[in-house]
């Protein structure tokens, strides 16, 4: 995980390829608390987090927004009380990127980061 949270994504074109199924399982390691989820037909990497209230979600919502925006790559953010669910996929191709992973990672970095603060 150290090393994919350090790395920056690259920019995502329409014509880029997708992960393959044999790069998507040789990756999955790395992010083990991360689900592989097909939504509408598009794969996506998922994972839930839990706080102790509304406000630490949403403050843990705003840094993975702001760490996102940073990047330029953007995923689905879903907030609740106590929890916060997150899913990366990459847009413009209708699947998974390298970049997803490397986001996966880097939000896994802020939740360990955010938790050892608490």
């Amino acid at each position: 995980m150290t090393q994919l949270s350090e790395s920056s994504c690259e920019a995502c074109r329409v014509d880029a390829p997708k992960l393959s199924e044999k790069e998507i399982h040789d990756l999955l390691p790395e992010i083990p608390s991360w689900d592989l989820v097909n939504v509408g037909g598009i794969h996506q990497l998922e994972r839930e987090y839990i706080f102790k209230d509304f406000v630490a979600a949403l403050n843990f919502a705003v840094a993975v927004g702001d760490t996102a925006e940073g990047e330029g790559h953007h995923p689905a953010i879903l907030v609740e009380w106590g929890k916060v669910k997150v899913n990366w996929w990459s847009h413009k191709i209708k699947g998974l990127h390298k970049n997803d992973v490397i986001m996966s990672a880097k939000t896994d970095a802020l939740y360990s980061k955010i938790k050892s603060n608490s």
